[in-house]
């Protein structure tokens, strides 16, 4: 689309919210800080409830670094009004918490006396900053020129064609800020907000659709249209995933059957196996020593063939014996000499005894011869 085309339509698009809403009431003077919470609430919101999740927090909270530290559950529960309160709670945690570690306070006016686009490179390194929060707190806190918005507001810009689909992932609209001045960027914004978020609610809002069908002949129908096609695109999501899931259930199945049976197979042939080719088979999948553990085994072997060690103590009294022994010959000879003596006196004692034997049996033989001479002849 041109620009001149674009321009055309964003004006239309002025004219019919001035014709069937009123512009919000100006906003109260606020530090930065609040600007940038505050846009964490209105997103998506009506401003009534963001006025209201803010006046929440300041009640229940004794400041904002007790709100930075409050987990999101929390903080949803305290903004239980706003239409999507765990993404409110979670926004404004994320932007406290990035705040908090790049200016270690929470004091932010003095980034209003620097220069915008260094202020602006800043909020956008923060991970929590959306294009519709940075766009409203350049807007209201900054004083610079930029129109907040938001994915409903987003959603009145596709229909009318004012943008294209591509441009609305970017969430921003090209040629917006040209198209509306300075002066009326607040109204407008405000008027638009107010528009989307009564489209949100209800999606068959007659004001809201009225407002359409001005810009565009056809917006309507291509709003409903464009919703059928994204609950057909949430169903078609929902079927894939299910599909996905189902195949991969299948897959571990089938797996699972497949190393059962392999399992069932090897435990079979295993039986048949007979002894010997078990234990082949065992060494040949066993695997290899390490060097370590080889010289480990080597040390163990020679150990054992090895007798063991005498002890020092042992040693020390065998020398001590063989000492003595040697310094004691003449116990030797002593031993002898004694041995000898014993010998010599057993030899006379038998000597003794068989000589009175010896005399009486001569003297028997001697007395038989005389008694055979004095017979006669």
């Amino acid at each position: 689309m041109s620009a001149t085309n674009r321009a055309k339509l964003i004006g239309k698009l002025h004219t019919a919210l001035k014709k069937h809403y009123k512009p919000l009431p100006a906003q109260p003077a606020r530090p930065l800080l609040e600007h940038v919470l505050y846009g964490s609430l209105l997103e998506d919101s009506s401003s009534e409830l963001a006025d209201e999740g803010i006046a929440k927090c300041e009640q229940e909270f004794f400041d904002w670094n007790e709100v930075r530290v409050t987990t999101v559950t929390e903080l949803s529960q305290v903004m239980s009004r706003l239409p999507e309160p765990m993404k409110a709670a979670r926004r404004l945690k994320s932007n406290l918490q990035a705040i908090f570690e790049e200016f270690y306070t929470f004091d932010l006016d003095h980034l209003k006396k620097e220069n915008l686009g260094k202020a602006v490179a800043k909020f956008e390194r923060m991970p929590g900053m959306t294009p519709f929060v940075l766009s409203y707190t350049v807007q209201h806190g900054l004083g610079g020129h930029s129109i907040p918005i938001d994915y409903s507001a987003m959603v009145i810009m596709l229909s009318t064609e004012i943008s294209t689909q591509p441009e609305a992932m970017s969430g921003k609209v090209p040629g917006l800020e040209r198209a509306i001045p300075k002066s009326k960027g607040v109204e407008f914004a405000g008027l638009l907000h107010q528009c989307a978020v009564a489209l949100k609610k209800n999606i068959k809002d007659k004001t809201a659709r009225a407002v359409l069908d001005q810009v565009s002949k056809g917006s309507s129908e291509r709003l409903d249209l464009w919703i059928a096609s994204k609950k057909a695109a949430k169903k078609r999501v929902v079927k894939r995933k299910a599909q996905e899931m189902a195949d991969a259930d299948a897959k571990g199945s089938e797996k699972k059957a497949a190393s059962g049976s392999g399992s069932s197979k090897k435990s079979a042939t295993a039986a048949k196996q007979p002894a010997a080719a078990k234990k082949a088979a065992a060494k040949k999948t066993a695997p290899e020593k390490s060097p370590v553990k080889k010289e480990a085994a080597k040390k163990a072997s020679t150990s054992k063939k090895t007798p063991p060690k005498p002890a020092k103590k042992a040693t020390a009294t065998k020398k001590a014996t063989a000492k003595t022994a040697k310094k004691t010959p003449a116990s030797k000879k002593t031993v002898s000499k004694a041995k000898k003596a014993t010998k010599s006196k057993a030899t006379k004692k038998t000597a003794s005894k068989k000589t009175p034997a010896s005399k009486k049996a001569t003297a028997k033989k001697s007395s038989s011869r005389k008694l055979t001479k004095r017979k006669p002849r």
